[in-house]
């Protein structure tokens, strides 16, 4: 639907004035600005932090400074970020290759052993390792499909992810007449948090959009739709210009 238009020639529409155009400019290069910096400034924090944590560890004759020293002249004064982060990726690949191996596995079914005797050590070391094995595992297993479903009631719809088909106790005792499958209701802007409900096969209904366009529009708050007609384009924005067309 088009605005209307003022045919009145006493009443010509109103320019918009100088500051005005400032104004939105500005605020375009906000919305430009912002999230490169606030991506760069945050990598450069992680990458400090990082290097504050693991340098110290370092032995004194590999320190990054020392060994400038030895190349460049006792007078050289070097101070790169990253380094520290570089030593952490040597360090875990190292020891993934060990743990991959007969000796590192019995290592550390040795070292479980001997935390499991451990009891406030036992339950931090579990809580952590699950959640570790959880993040950062690698699994073929995902999200199928996004999918729509009503909730928290009837005639409110809601974007979920379906993860797989219930099975065990939960899809005996369910009082349902078909299978059920479990979906994952994100929240808005923070999808990693969430509901994990079960629900009947007939009352999933399964999106041709992906994982990822689905997951866009969820934390852009429904701002950001996927391109029907081009799935390969940029997504589309929803703003109020095309709201009101």
């Amino acid at each position: 639907m088009s605005a209307p238009q003022n045919d009145d020639p006493l009443h010509p529409p109103r320019r918009r004035g100088f500051f005005a155009g400032l104004r939105a400019s500005f605020i375009t290069g906000i919305v430009v600005i912002a999230p490169v910096g606030l991506t760069v400034w945050l990598i450069w924090t992680v990458i400090g932090w990082v290097d504050s944590f693991v340098l110290p560890f370092v032995p004194g004759a590999y320190q990054p400074e020392r060994l400038f020293q030895r190349i460049f002249g006792p007078e050289t004064q070097v101070n790169i970020r990253g380094l520290g982060v570089i030593f952490f990726l040597l360090f875990t690949v190292l020891v993934g290759w060990i743990a991959k191996g007969v000796i590192g596995r019995a290592l550390i079914r040795w070292a479980e052993h001997l935390v499991d005797r451990m009891p406030v050590v036992r339950s931090i070391y579990s809580g952590v390792k699950q959640i570790a094995e959880t993040v950062f595992a690698q699994s073929e297993r995902s999200f199928e499909k996004a999918c729509l479903v009503e909730y928290p009631r009837k005639g409110i719809w809601a974007i979920g992810f379906i993860s797989t088909e219930a099975k065990g106790e939960v899809s005996h005792k369910a009082q349902t007449g078909s299978d059920l499958l479990s979906v994952f209701v994100p929240t808005t802007p923070n999808p990693t948090s969430g509901f994990l409900l079960f629900f009947p096969r007939e009352d999933v209904i399964e999106l041709d959009m992906s994982i990822e366009d689905a997951a866009k529009l969820v934390i852009s708050a429904g701002l950001v739709y996927p391109n029907q007609k081009d799935p390969a384009a940029p997504p589309v924005v929803v703003g109020p210009a095309r709201a009101a067309e």
